[in-house]
């Protein structure tokens, strides 16, 4: 993995796809690489770099036009991040170019098998065992070749093909990752994701797993691996190109941090119902017989997804008395899980395309299972393969550590659970209780972005601290771990968040000066316990910087967060974190937008 840009049609084509890469950039990736062609031209004419897109538009020389051309940024996975594993690849003819998100898991076997052929291998990509297979094919036509080599192939990919034969077209294909066509006036476009289409057309045909399509200046078709023709209708996409620009902030994090308050507002709208102190979620395809046979309800997501479901299914316990935990996707799909029909599975994602919890779906649907989708991409794979569910309507997230996504996809689980509790039990009372307190959090948002300066104080203090350790009780402890994961991402500092019950159970032999501590102290029913966990941090000269409602006389430092009914406090005490991540990150000089090693979504495992 990790971004793909195509296009073919009548213009220069090198600029397109250099601006296609850099708006590609958020997605995460080590090298970059482009190839063209055109009608007129004889081959392919190629240019790969290490490190970033900047590197990549320095070493493309003046005269290297073209009509039609692939490009890609890559995220290591088989070999280390360098010119010559950079993507696109080239057969030994220059003939054959191929760019590549994915893994193929055989390719050990199918390289062995070439090079005893007597092909010699330049790099030490899986990828570069698709473009020989390619070129070898004896098919005449280059969508029968493509479709030869995949029947070899085992793995997932999203690719890309061009071939100097045809230069009037290009061939792409689908399983478990995305690939979008963007359909333009006599030209088309190709990419791994939308934002770098919205520029030139929102006019988009979003691939399933086993299709693939050709792309021709004036034209398209989509049709499956095994070739049977599929129908495909464009649909429009909601957001346009300045959604993705920074809006005057120096990172997008800041940008997407300071979203929050109209995110959560978006993401309400129009779904709340006064009348009967409920809400409606037409989405999820569920009717009120079927919501109270649930019997449990499994939340399956991946690092910050998977917090967000743990905040979740302590809101649906809590309003709808429904048994429910959150579980890593990832996990979930290789311990054999009993697949019970009373449960209701949740899969949550931003990209909509984290291929662990695609994966898991895709199981759960094979055993009979009912699968809700919380996502933030409208038409993505898990939106497609659930059986209905709720889209956050964040917005774009360009930065590769969630914030704005997932605030929303927590007041996402909160209308869900109110849903559910006033499909059962819930009291109007405590239905209103509920709204009144989702309409609050817009304004409590952005009273909480007013305190942005003496964060970022709080952050140039602790931005020396080697190791941070975060805890919080029930409700606090998602937070904790949320919290923990955001400043490993963007500031590279160790952190681990327990909950706070289990300090004497071992945690407390590391506290030190030199470990502070962040509490998560919500106003509730365990805030005794949660000041009790403090006393036997200080006992032990523990630095403690606390999260709560009012200020805390056992910690040196607290961020004061506005209260508003307990089950949705979690929403609003990750945010001012959100924050001391990103400024001990600037404080310590890191590339916030791009940490070093991650990938925005995930669609390898």
């Amino acid at each position: 993995m990790c971004g793909i840009v195509g296009y073919i049609g009548k213009r220069d084509v090198a600029p397109l796809l250099l601006e296609g890469l850099q708006r590609l950039e958020y997605r995460g990736y080590d090298s970059a690489g482009i190839v063209v062609t055109s009608p007129k031209a004889a081959g392919l004419k190629m240019v790969k770099a290490k490190g970033r897109v900047r590197d990549l538009e320095a070493k493309v020389p003046a005269r290297f036009k073209g009509t039609t051309g692939i490009a890609h940024t890559r995220w290591a996975t088989h070999g280390a991040p360098s010119d010559v594993n950079a993507h696109p690849h080239l057969d030994a003819e220059n003939k054959v170019a191929v760019v590549h998100n994915g893994i193929i898991d055989n390719a050990s076997d199918l390289r062995r098998k070439l090079e005893a052929d007597g092909v010699e291998f330049l790099s030490e990509t899986d990828t570069e065992v698709l473009v020989h297979l390619i070129a070898r094919s004896q098919a005449e036509k280059l969508e029968d070749k493509v479709r030869e080599t995949l029947r070899l192939i085992e793995g997932t990919y999203g690719i890309a093909v061009l071939h100097a034969d045809f230069p009037d077209r290009i061939v792409v294909a689908r399983n478990g990752s995305p690939v979008v066509l963007g359909i333009g006036e006599k030209e088309m476009f190709v990419a791994s994701d939308i934002a770098a289409l919205v520029t030139h057309t929102r006019q988009i045909v979003t691939l399933d797993d086993g299709e693939m399509a050709t792309l021709k200046a004036d034209d398209f078709r989509t049709y499956t691996t095994e070739g049977t023709r599929t129908t495909a209708e464009p649909t429009t996409v909601e957001w346009e190109a300045a959604s993705y620009d920074m809006g005057g902030h120096d990172t997008y994090m800041h940008k997407e941090i300071h979203e929050q308050a109209d995110a959560v507002d978006r993401v309400l709208r129009g779904r709340i119902d006064d009348r009967f102190s409920t809400v409606h979620l037409g989405g999820l395809n569920l009717d009120a017989r079927e919501a109270r046979r649930i019997r449990r309800v499994k939340i399956l997501g991946c690092g910050t997804s998977y917090h967000a479901g743990m905040i979740g299914a302590q809101m649906i316990e809590e309003l709808a008395r429904i048994p429910a935990d959150a579980e890593p996707a990832s996990e979930f799909r290789y311990r054999n899980a009993v697949v019970d029909p009373d449960t209701l599975y949740i899969a949550v994602s931003q990209s909509g395309e984290t291929y662990d919890v695609l994966a898991a779906v895709q199981e759960l649907k094979r055993k009979g299972a009912r699968v809700l989708g919380i996502v933030n991409v409208v038409g993505s794979a898990i939106a497609r393969e659930a059986d209905g569910g709720i889209y956050v309507h964040a917005g774009p997230e360009v930065c590769v550590v969630s914030t704005k996504c997932f605030t929303n996809t927590t007041v996402a689980f909160a209308l869900l659970a109110l849903h559910l509790g006033r499909t059962r039990d819930l009291s109007v009372r405590d239905g209103k209780r509920i709204i009144e307190g989702l309409r609050k959090l817009p304004e409590q948002i952005a009273e909480i972005m007013k305190q942005e300066e003496e964060i970022e104080k709080l952050a140039k203090h602790y931005a020396d601290a080697r190791s941070m350790l975060f805890i919080g009780r029930v409700r606090g402890y998602p937070v904790a771990r949320e919290a923990s994961l955001k400043l490993k991402e963007v500031s590279y500092i160790h952190a681990e968040a327990y909950p706070a019950s289990e300090l004497k159970h071992g945690p407390l032999a590391l506290i030190e000066p030199a470990l502070p501590t962040v509490a998560i102290v919500p106003d509730d029913d365990l805030l005794e316990k949660n000041r009790a966990a403090m006393e036997e941090i200080k006992a032990r000269s523990g630095k403690i910087l606390a999260v709560a409602h009012q200020e805390q006389e056992k910690a040196d430092q607290t961020i004061v967060v506005p209260k508003n009914e307990d089950e949705l406090d979690p929403i609003l005490m990750g945010i001012p974190l959100q924050l001391l991540a990103y400024h001990t990150a600037l404080a310590l000089g890191r590339d916030i937008d791009k940490p070093r090693n991650l990938a925005k979504s995930v669609t390898v495992e």
